[in-house]
């Protein structure tokens, strides 16, 4: 999500012509716009794929995940940085414009920051000093918060190491931060793949850490499945006092709660026990096209966010900041 002027912009990998069998991983980055979080308008691709070149890593058959674009007040530059995953290894790619519905071009590509394999990750600006933080995983390994260069094209050599684990599922992926007051928070989410598993929520007092675990913020979700979900952004909205609101990917909308135990199902997969014969390991046999959203709030808990299932909510139910 990016917050312009009164426009909120929601934005992400267009997966519309992604069927099994298409061969088409993505098909360029996408963008909507509104300005009350209820009515979109389709502002059509942003960042549109590389159809000619096989190479590029915009080209539809690369497995590009997870853009996430940020403003430089320094450049006047909007930066997005793209996962890229391969055969061998898991990188970067950034690209720059001077308008956020672009046109991006390609400034790195193949990057491998800090010399790690990149997994999935967040970019985070900080508010009084525009300081930009690149969480990532460190492929099934441990969660890395890295320093941007001034740029944000790239980062520093400073970095912190979190959340250490030996392997999947446990390994934590998909980080999406926020910040509370003088608290920090990142969920995070293990590695099943396309299947959902319980989030984990941690707070800290900087952005480096260190971090505390704190449980699973999806409190009463009996699936343990962060009600069939992953979360991949968290933000504030500009005009409520206290309302965070956590964006998240419902890649399976056709698993119900009753066969969603992802967790149990990839456990048996790293301990090498064959999954069901109805469960594919393959990524591109998943319909991937059919995924929608789920938007919940955070309520509070002393200092504890919690997300509650809710059918339908409404922003107005929030205190203003004006108020």
């Amino acid at each position: 999500m990016h917050i312009e002027d009164g426009v909120f912009y929601w934005y992400g990998e267009n997966k519309e012509r992604t069927l099994p069998g298409s061969g088409i991983w993505h098909w360029g980055v996408r963008a909507y716009s509104s300005t009350d979080l209820y009515n979109w308008e389709d502002r059509g691709l942003i960042i549109p794929p590389v159809e000619d070149d096989k190479e590029s890593p915009l080209h539809p058959a690369r497995y590009m995940d997870r853009p996430h674009i940020i403003f430089n007040r320094q450049s006047q530059k909007y930066v997005c940085w793209l996962k890229i995953m391969g055969d061998d290894a898991q990188r970067s790619t950034i690209l720059t414009a001077d308008s956020f519905m672009g046109p991006y071009k390609i400034v790195e590509s193949g990057v491998r920051p800090l010399g790690m394999n990149a997994g999935d990750f967040d970019l985070v600006i900080g508010p009084s000093d525009g300081k930009g933080y690149y969480y990532f995983e460190r492929v099934h390994s441990e969660m890395i918060c890295a320093d941007l260069t001034e740029d944000y094209t790239g980062v520093t050599g400073y970095y912190s190491t979190h959340f250490h684990h030996p392997a999947p599922p446990s390994v934590r992926e998909a980080p999406a931060h926020f910040k509370r007051g003088s608290t920090h928070y990142l969920v995070t989410s293990g590695t099943t793949g396309y299947f959902p598993n319980p989030s984990e929520l941690a707070s800290a007092p900087s952005y480096h850490g260190p971090w505390t675990v704190l449980g699973n913020p999806h409190v009463e979700d009996t699936s343990e499945t962060s009600f069939r979900s992953q979360i991949s952004c968290v933000f504030k909205h500009p005009t409520k006092s206290d309302l965070y609101i956590a964006m998240a990917d419902r890649w399976r909308p056709d698993l119900s709660p009753e066969d969603s135990d992802a967790r149990g199902m990839f456990e048996r997969r790293f301990a090498g026990t064959p999954l069901p014969d109805d469960v594919p390991e393959d990524f591109n046999a998943i319909d991937t096209s059919q995924a929608d959203y789920v938007w919940l709030p955070f309520t509070f808990d002393g200092d504890f966010p919690e997300l509650r299932w809710q059918d339908e909510w409404r922003t107005e139910d929030f205190d203003s900041v004006d108020q």
